[in-house]
């Protein structure tokens, strides 16, 4: 991926270090998953050739571009070990994911990345994981869960906590079963039910608290609306996590993807370029100034 990974590099090592990144890869749209009424997962297929060179981490994303548009950061929704065939779950928004809304499965558009920071996957081996998602928070978390379940036996008890506003609005439903089935405790909630459902009513916090989970030596992985994850991050610390163990997956503004127009800037980081996945030890002064 398109990431200095925090090393100091003079301007002709950056711009070199980006070149690859800055060229679009045409891909074409080979099927289009609905999702919910405004969300839809593209499984995008790259050019001949181009498959063997696109690899990317769990939590990275990429820069979708349609011609006359414009372009948008979209995490990628796809399993890591799956190669040729990239998803992402993109909600109608601006004025790019409104024109990606109105294209059809054999279609072509264009991608450059892979950009940004990953999950630490190397350092959930062997412990406990809390995935904490709300709405389409859960999308960059789909990643990391096929990368568990690709070597499931790695990983301690994982437990996906997962809320949206109404069952309509939960994302890959048809797949909580098969987690479930890979040994991961799934739970959901929503702000309003429907008729019909009899699960939890209420906010995700909750069934945090209801996890059997051994949060102090565990590592939270959260996303979703900056007031969600502040939240969860709180409740996290108050069941006994530490700061430096609970991720956060920052997507707000991004706009260039290398950090040179500063629109994505939250105090000192530059999301697009530092993140988007930061340790609450690092975010979490910034989360709590409104409006910064």
């Amino acid at each position: 991926g398109c990431n200095s990974g925090g090393r100091v590099m003079n301007r002709a090592s950056f711009v070199q270090s980006l070149a690859p990144c800055w060229q679009p890869q045409t891909a074409r749209i080979c099927i289009i998953i609905p999702e919910t009424s405004n969300v839809h997962t593209y499984q995008l297929e790259l050019e001949a050739g181009e498959e063997q060179r696109f690899r990317f981490e769990a939590g990275q994303f990429n820069m979708l571009y349609l011609p006359g548009i414009g372009e948008a950061a979209i995490s990628i929704s796809s399993s890591p070990q799956q190669h040729g065939v990239i998803a992402h779950t993109a909600r109608v928004a601006g004025e790019v994911t409104r024109g990606l809304a109105r294209r059809q499965a054999g279609e072509q558009i264009a991608l450059r990345g892979p950009f940004g920071t990953a999950w630490p996957l190397a350092d959930l081996r062997g412990r406990d994981v809390l995935i904490v998602a709300v709405g389409i928070g859960l999308a960059p978390l789909r990643a990391l869960l096929y990368d568990i379940i690709h070597a499931r036996a790695d990983f301690g008890q994982v437990d996906l906590v997962y809320g949206a506003r109404t069952p309509r609005d939960l994302l890959y439903q048809q797949e909580f079963q098969r987690w479930r089935r890979e040994s991961i405790n799934v739970a959901v909630a929503v702000d309003l039910a429907e008729p019909g459902w009899n699960g939890h009513i209420g906010v995700v916090t909750e069934l945090m608290q209801a996890s059997q989970i051994a949060i102090d030596s565990a590592l939270v992985l959260t996303c979703g609306p900056e007031v969600m994850m502040r939240f969860t991050a709180r409740e996290a610390l108050a069941m006994g996590a530490a700061a430096e163990n609970i991720y956060l997956a920052m997507e707000r503004n991004m706009n260039c993807a290398i950090g040179m127009c500063g629109h994505c800037q939250l105090g000192p980081y530059l999301l697009c370029r530092d993140g988007p996945i930061f340790t609450y030890d690092q975010i979490g002064p910034y989360l709590r100034l409104e409006d910064l």
